[in-house]
């Protein structure tokens, strides 16, 4: 077997959750491209040719389970990448606890096993998450689909930062509990990137970290250049990483964190809880 393999999908079954445009639908085509057969769920229509396609709606329990019950099994690859904005009526379940269903689900019917791998993502707006990791833990201990939704509207965290949070802090907790069934979780918090959702919301999205991009000479990130990363955590050659969410924003955060670009350490300092 040629060592180059591991990065490739050949023989994979590939599901991605959110993959009708973006970094979604930039991954499901890398996928394909590396060999795999692709299911793709989305709200919205899904036209990558050769891909099967599966409506769903993240935010209704009844159309989660039909849509798994769809896609059938086995699946060695599930990337969760379906997002929304806030002002969006029911983020907190599209964002995280609708993807957290149905991993439970895939795990409870054995259609991700030993040797599959998961792929989340997650956002800038996610990093800092451990400053607030007492009450991320009592929201993830929130099992039950409604409950959990429920929690969020209450404690005010029905928005798009809390979700990204969530995502991280699952990520890291679930890592040791799923590698004992030989499944392996990471995720990346990709900086701004150009995706319809991001041209939706463009000022406050493609105009983060714009200052530090002029600054070193680089745009906003394409989705498939996001996609690279992610689908390497999955690939068997990333095999030793578990339980890790890559920083994938062309280096704004360390930048800020270390005071090498001073004009990102006040941003960074706030998502780190460092008022």
């Amino acid at each position: 077997m040629a060592l180059f393999s591991a990065f490739r999908y050949d023989g994979k079954r590939v599901l991605v959750v959110g993959g009708a445009s973006g970094m979604g639908a930039a991954v499901a085509e890398l996928v394909q491209d590396a060999g795999a057969d692709v299911v793709a769920m989305d709200f919205a229509e899904i036209t990558l040719p050769g891909a099967k396609a599966i409506h769903v709606n993240l935010a209704d329990k009844a159309s989660i389970d039909a849509a798994i019950e769809e896609c059938g099994g086995p699946v060695d690859a599930l990337f969760s990448c379906a997002g929304v904005a806030d002002g969006t009526p029911g983020i907190e379940k599209i964002n995280f606890i609708g993807h957290r269903y149905l991993i439970d689900r895939l795990l409870e019917n054995r259609v991700l096993s030993r040797g599959a791998a998961i792929g989340f993502i997650s956002s800038a707006a996610g990093l800092g998450w451990e400053a607030n990791l007492p009450e991320l833990k009592e929201y993830l201990d929130i099992t039950d689909f409604d409950a959990a939704s429920t929690w969020a509207k209450e404690h005010n965290h029905a928005d798009y930062m809390w979700s990204k949070q969530a995502v991280c802090a699952y990520v890291a907790r679930e890592a040791m509990g799923l590698l004992k069934q030989g499944i392996r979780i990471n995720g990346i918090c990709p900086g701004p990137t150009d995706t319809p959702l991001a041209q939706a919301n463009k000022d406050m999205w493609l105009g983060f970290g714009s200052d530090y991009r002029a600054h070193v000479g680089v745009e906003a990130a394409t989705p498939l250049e996001q996609a690279y990363p992610l689908v390497f955590l999955c690939s068997d050659a990333a095999v030793g990483i578990t339980g890790v969410t890559v920083i994938t924003d062309s280096g704004y955060f360390s930048a800020g964190v270390t005071e090498t670009f001073p004009d990102a350490t006040p941003t960074v300092n706030f998502l780190l809880g460092r008022y």
